[in-house]
């Protein structure tokens, strides 16, 4: 099954290019696996992977599942980032009492 760990650390470093060259192609598949063993950092990685289509097709939709994933587990990030998107309906149908739950957890 491997190191979800691991796996989200790897893509960190392909996404910033930390000790080996910028590579959205090669972090998105990292970041999926760690996020799918449930690791909240690597849902919201792959988040953005999806939201920004890079290594990835965009794909609003599941970009907003994983983002609300490590949003629910505390990841501040994942918050702000929603709370904006259900308060102007960006990206998501709109939803104020959503995006102000985020915006204050955040």
């Amino acid at each position: 099954m491997g190191h979800a760990g691991a796996r989200a650390c790897l893509g960190d470093c392909y996404n910033i290019g930390q000790g080996t060259p910028k590579d959205h192609v090669k972090a998105a598949p990292y970041f999926r696996l760690a996020a799918d063993q449930g690791v909240p950092e690597a849902q919201f990685g792959y988040a953005q992977c999806l939201t920004f289509g890079e290594g990835v097709p965009q794909d609003y939709n599941e970009a907003t599942q994983y983002c609300r994933l490590a949003a629910d587990q505390g990841i501040a990030q994942a918050q702000s980032f929603l709370a904006p998107g259900y308060l102007h309906g960006q990206g998501m149908s709109k939803d104020h009492d959503e995006g102000v739950r985020y915006h204050c957890l955040a």
